[in-house]
């Protein structure tokens, strides 16, 4: 049927053209290669002809799906023809089809490879001038910022692109406080797609124009777009320029007191949660790039995010903060005793340490952290905790699960007056109980059914191989976890396991840092097995608190 087509008068019939066009698009899967092939022809000289606007957006549909899949010598003549016309088409393109114009554009470009560089003079500028002028609008600002991020990515086209970009980013950021709403916080986007994977030249041309500028709006603006987006983008200058972002600055120590002075004004517990979203991200390249120059300032960098997150009212940030916790965890190794020593010395508004504080927001937060990475950092560092096994932990209690009443539906106005009631149970057990839950998680993802574990009591006593029986053991005591992971925790959880995917780390900043290379299933295990070979009576104390699928885990890999 939609050969047939091909041959009816285009003018004619104009929407059934389009919605053919449409239809390859959507199915080119299961369609033959040859007819993909046909209409990706058609539609490249659709969109060059006089022909009836319907026809061009489903031209424009076809060619933002077929492209991708289509190789070199599918392809028409050259790419260039069809990057024309969508420039074309751009200068004409109305409110509403602007959107499909850009995308077509950047499936053109990266289709195009070496093709798209001689462009590069010609397309730059019209895209600059449809991001500037829809700065206010978020979606066509951003398929913009797509498409000059695709320029950026083309062989050949990233230095001419920055250089272009530069002066123009300079002067807005340098005189932020007179642009119109919008523009800075724009401009500060652009400028982290420009340092996202950036070679160090480029990086270090970006920082001479355009580093202290971004840091005086994180000092001085009160704006939330502006700054989220300044926080993003230093935490790109890091990642890119490393160490040598401390010698670009010239005079010695400046570059990393403007830093840190960032990063004191981002955790000001006076400042609106929201400002604050993306100054874990931030933290985190200073602690993997800069540690040594970092490491001074441990105590008051951990002060300042206990206020930061006894004063915020948003869990993400919470979160963020409890990774840049965990990643300090990782950071003393093996050293942790030291690490938890220097919590219970600094003080916590209500607690009697920042480390109660902070274990208490920590095990009520980790079934509730998102990301791969996140995951893995925290997971771990909850097991370097109670490896420890340091006697303040067990002086610290935390919410265990919550008690149910027996007072009928809950409704928003008596959740106001009665508050949620927990039980409360030593710290240790709260970890060892979060660990088993990651532990049986893992086991369910990867499927580890290869061993039918019997429950039985025989079975339990070949783990052992002592006097002590199952029940004294393994005894699920009436304090069940309370953990109850979110979807996307699981989803997180999930690539935590695909260990042989590069990128199943949901964070491009983090993909350099070490602890991506550790198995948590290995990991795991080395903690239970250890904890079992080392300190008996505490492990069979720590399991009376397991729910059943814990201690089904648990028994799994010590029975290895």
């Amino acid at each position: 049927m939609v050969t047939d087509i091909v041959g009816t008068g285009v003018h004619q019939y104009p929407f059934l053209h389009a919605r053919a066009f449409s239809v390859v698009a959507k199915f080119s899967s299961l369609i033959s290669k040859g007819i993909c092939e046909q209409y990706l022809c058609n539609a490249a000289h659709a969109i060059a002809s006089d022909v009836p606007p319907p026809v061009k957006v489903g031209a424009c549909r076809a060619l933002a799906e077929l492209l991708p899949e289509s190789n070199q010598s599918s392809m028409p003549n050259n790419i260039m023809g069809i990057l024309s016309s969508l420039v074309d088409l751009l200068r004409q393109a109305s409110d509403e089809t602007l959107h499909l114009v850009l995308e077509t554009l950047q499936s053109a470009i990266k289709s195009g490879g070496e093709q798209s560089t001689s462009i590069e003079p010609v397309i730059s500028p019209i895209i600059l001038d449809v991001w500037a002028q829809h700065i206010a609008d978020p979606f066509i600002s951003i398929d913009a910022v797509e498409v000059l991020e695709a320029i950026k990515n083309a062989p050949g086209c990233l230095e001419p692109l920055v250089s272009r970009i530069l002066p123009t980013i300079g002067t807005i950021l340098s005189k932020s406080k007179i642009q119109p709403d919008g523009l800075v916080a724009g401009s500060l986007d652009l400028l982290t797609m420009i340092l996202k994977n950036a070679p160090a030249a480029v990086v270090k041309a970006v920082f001479d124009t355009c580093f202290t500028s971004t840091i005086q709006i994180v000092l001085e603006s009160d704006d939330h777009g502006e700054m989220q987006n300044a926080t993003e983008c230093l935490a790109a200058f890091i990642s890119g320029g490393r160490q040598e972002l401390l010698v670009w600055g010239g005079e010695q120590g400046s570059t990393l007191k403007m830093l840190l002075s960032a990063a004191s004004r981002l955790l000001d517990p006076e400042l609106e949660s929201s400002v604050s979203l993306f100054v874990g991200s931030y933290i985190l390249q200073l602690i993997l790039h800069l540690p040594s120059h970092l490491s001074p300032h441990i105590p008051e960098l951990i002060a300042a995010i206990v206020r930061r997150m006894q004063t915020s009212d948003i869990a993400g940030l919470k979160s963020s903060l409890v990774v840049i916790i965990a990643r300090l965890v990782h950071l003393s190794a093996p050293n942790v005793d030291q690490f938890i020593n220097l919590l219970l010395a600094i003080p916590a508004q209500g607690y009697g340490s920042s480390l109660a504080y902070i274990m208490s927001e920590w095990s009520q937060l980790q079934g509730e952290i998102q990301g791969a990475y996140q995951i893995k950092v925290t997971t771990t560092a909850l097991a370097l905790l109670i490896s420890t096994r340091h006697p303040e932990l067990s002086r610290i209690e935390v919410n265990g699960h919550l008690v149910k009443t027996s007072a009928g539906i809950t409704t928003r106005s008596k959740a106001r007056v009665t508050p949620d009631n927990w039980t409360k149970i030593p710290l240790p057990s709260k970890i060892f109980a979060l660990l088993a839950d990651t532990l049986a998680e893992i086991q369910e993802q990867v499927g580890d059914d290869a061993d039918n574990i019997d429950e039985e009591d025989s079975d339990w006593e070949e783990v052992q191989n002592g006097d002590a029986t199952p029940q004294d053991i393994m005894y699920s005591a009436s304090v069940p976890s309370n953990a109850n992971p979110s979807v996307e925790h699981l989803n997180a959880m999930a690539k935590v396991f695909d260990e042989d995917e590069d990128d199943s780390y949901d964070d491009d900043l983090a993909k350099n840092d070490s602890l991506n290379e550790v198995k948590l299933l290995d990991f795991l295990t080395n903690t239970f097995v250890n904890l079992w070979d080392s300190d008996r009576p505490l492990f069979e104390y720590l399991c009376q608190g397991l729910t059943n699928p814990q201690r089904v885990a648990v028994q799994k890999v010590l029975r290895k």
